[in-house]
């Protein structure tokens, strides 16, 4: 039986010793943020069950007493050579500052970490390499990479980075590619908020026109001066389940006439108050103040809570067309996931584009049924008003035709071929304080959800993060992106969309100047009508496809910030798990409130979680407080923020098992060239603004 004394070791095995496992080489995020692994193979672990320690990694290196360690450095520093078994190499290395995070961590007894000190006191290197045969260079050979879908060291990676300008043609093809990846993202919710507003298919033609405009606009003015990392700007899916939640506001609900151009009047006034509030919080500078609450562990919950918000919408919508929503979904997952490294001529074609395949080939489908009369019912006419309808077998039968045909929409035939969005084309914005403060806070959810998608862009295609001056300076314009598109009447505020990180990983653009070339396209396309009949005549079925992937990429990248942190702690674990949970039971709490098995509210079912501000469970003598609370605390994403912001910042935890955002120092990044270059404004612009410290480099 073997020996329970701590101090007795077992018999060192048959001479010689075979080599030991060696942890492998930090990837890049690792080296950027300043995470160091527990264990071998870059483990998030708990601090409360440690498996083992690697030989190479002294515990005293993690001490957060130890003034000299820099979990704020923003990539590794230069000098410092590490070889394949992850020891630092001999060689001499020039000592930098510790604002740069430079210089070698030293342990508790002075000297550098990877270095011992035998019994005569002579300091040695900790260890020779374990495998003579592998020589220092060995480590450039190493893979790079997190996972085989991007997210890899941007130098063996991004075929393009942030300021490269190979030429027109490469720029173009990488761009188009780019943003093709993100069709989904820029025109979905147009098709899900303009008809539950009321709208005609013709509305809804122009308010996609009018979403690829502003889009085109303010992604220009993000990458000039804004963040100026390749992000896209558009209609973020966070303002989705507010913006439901005023359309169906009690008040709405007994309107006659053209509900679209009031509903979207009432929006608008909403998102210009929200707008002007989101710009004070950025160019005060409180946002740099703010920033420090937020953490990966803060970012995941909250940013995940949004995707998961809209489960009711998406598969009752399939539902009523399955033959044709079900093949969405699996040719969807067939390219994203089975065939996702085929590659033709050097492109993952199947990954990077395959939203829009799976548009292109359901649709097909869709219309060969449709011209095969498949959804032709004998006698039944979709256009007749359904309290019209006297025959059982069409009242059955409508509903399909309506959702399955793909000549139910009329937005192609009756959209004009030359269309330009201009500001108050749907009439003087209504100002009502009860919805606008449901926007403020969701625009702070907004900036939630930005600061993450700047921390993870921008490693992969910058030299170093952005500093909190940087930050601040790209949600201040976030706010103004905002402020166009209630003046242009979007229906949803501007945001940087999360989905474009990925779409950055997979299809390795990073140039500043491809996002804006495609900025650019997408300013001509919203001026040719016909684009936006075409998307809207999308039908029903098939966005609710294309949404239930879209959902699931962004639950799945919210989640995914995580790895920034320790996934394996248990104080993040409970801490997380806590956030969605509730942010899950909460709301499903103040929607069910009140609201009986025979309501007759004239919304669908898939709308009606968001008929709580007239039902809610808070009711105080004052009503708008009331409408406020109950609209506030049925949002997921709201409940989300909260339990996970509280607990991160009051729960005692390690600045690494917290992932405590990296952003670069203001100071170093003056004195670095390619950080000025990466973040600084163009046309001397900064110059006329160097006495406005809290959003500059």
């Amino acid at each position: 039986m073997a020996s329970s004394d701590p101090n007795k070791r077992p018999r060192p095995g048959p001479w010689p010793p075979g080599p030991e496992s060696s942890a492998m080489p930090p990837s890049s995020w690792a080296k950027k943020t300043g995470f160091r692994p527990k264990f071998s193979g870059e483990t998030n672990a708990s601090d409360s069950g440690k498996i083992g320690i690697t030989p190479q990694q002294n515990p005293t290196w993690r001490k957060e007493s130890d003034p000299k360690l820099d979990l704020e450095a923003g990539r590794a520093n230069p000098p410092r050579q590490e070889k394949a078994n992850g020891e630092l190499s001999d060689k001499p290395v020039r000592k930098r500052r510790d604002s740069d995070g430079g210089g070698v961590p030293k342990s508790t007894n002075g000297q550098p970490v990877g270095t011992t000190t035998d019994t005569a006191g002579t300091t040695t290197a900790a260890a020779a390499p374990r495998r003579a045969s592998r020589s220092e260079d060995a480590v450039d050979m190493l893979p790079q990479t997190v996972d085989d879908d991007g997210f890899m060291s941007r130098h063996s990676h991004m075929k393009y980075e942030l300021r490269d300008t190979p030429g027109l043609v490469p720029i173009g093809l990488y761009g188009f590619q780019h943003y093709l990846s993100m069709l989904g993202s820029l025109i979905l919710i147009p098709l899900v908020i303009v008809p539950a507003m009321g709208g005609s298919y013709e509305d809804t033609s122009n308010v996609v026109s009018t979403v690829l405009f502003v889009s085109g606009v303010t992604t220009l003015l993000h990458t000039s001066f804004g963040s100026r990392l390749p992000l896209i700007q558009g209609p973020s899916f966070v303002y989705l389940a507010p913006a439901l939640a005023i359309i169906h506001s009690p008040e709405f609900l007994g309107l006659n006439g053209n509900n679209f151009k009031h509903i979207m009047k009432e929006l608008q006034g909403a998102i210009i108050i929200s707008s002007a509030f989101q710009t004070i919080l950025g160019y005060s500078g409180l946002m740099s103040v703010l920033v420090r609450l937020i953490n990966p562990v803060v970012v995941a919950p909250t940013v995940a809570a949004v995707g998961l918000s809209f489960y009711s919408y998406g598969f009752p919508q399939i539902g009523t067309c399955l033959e044709i929503g079900a093949v969405q979904i699996l040719l969807v997952i067939i390219f994203s996931l089975y065939l996702r490294k085929i590659s033709v001529f050097g492109h993952r074609v199947f990954l990077i584009f395959a939203v829009p395949l799976g548009l292109a080939i359901t649709w097909a489908v869709a219309f060969l049924l449709t011209t095969v009369g498949a959804y032709s019912y004998k006698g039944c006419d979709m256009n007749v008003p359904v309290s019209n309808i006297i025959s059982e077998h069409c009242r059955k039968n409508i509903p399909r035709m309506k959702h399955c045909r793909v000549d139910a929409s009329h937005a192609l035939r009756a959209a004009p071929w030359f269309r330009f969005p201009y500001p108050l084309q749907w009439g003087t914005p209504v100002f009502n304080w009860k919805m606008a403060l449901v926007m403020c806070v969701v625009s702070i959810i907004s900036s939630v959800d930005s600061v993450g998608s700047y921390h993870a862009s921008s490693l992969l295609v910058a030299s170093r993060p952005p500093t909190p001056g940087v930050l601040s300076r790209g949600i201040g314009l976030e706010g103004l992106c905002s402020l166009l598109a209630g003046l242009w009447g979007t229906g949803t505020g501007s945001a940087t969309l999360t989905e474009n990180v990925h779409s950055i990983a997979i299809t390795k653009m990073g140039s500043r100047r491809a996002i804006e070339l495609g900025a650019g396209v997408l300013v001509v396309l919203s001026l040719i009508g016909k684009i936006g009949g075409f998307i809207a005549s999308i039908p029903d079925v098939i966005v609710a496809g294309l949404l239930c992937f879209m959902w699931t990429m962004l639950t799945a990248l919210g989640l995914s910030n995580l790895r920034y942190s320790e996934a394996g702690s248990s104080r993040n674990i409970i801490i997380v798990g806590l956030s969605l949970f509730l942010s899950l039971s909460v709301p499903a709490y103040f929607q069910q409130y009140g609201i009986s098995p025979n309501s007759n509210l004239p919304v669908p079912s898939y709308f009606q979680p968001y008929v709580v501000a007239s039902h809610g469970p808070i009711r105080t003598s004052f009503g708008g407080l009331n409408y406020v609370l109950n609209t506030l605390l049925s949002l997921h994403m709201v409940i989300a923020f909260l339990v996970a912001v509280i607990l991160d910042n009051t729960v005692p935890g390690s600045r690494q098992e917290r992932g405590v955002y990296v952003w670069s120092d203001p100071e170093t990044a003056k004195r670095e060239p390619a950080v000025a270059k990466d973040y600084g404004l163009p046309f001397r612009v900064g110059k006329l603004f160097r006495w406005v410290t809290w959003v500059g480099l």
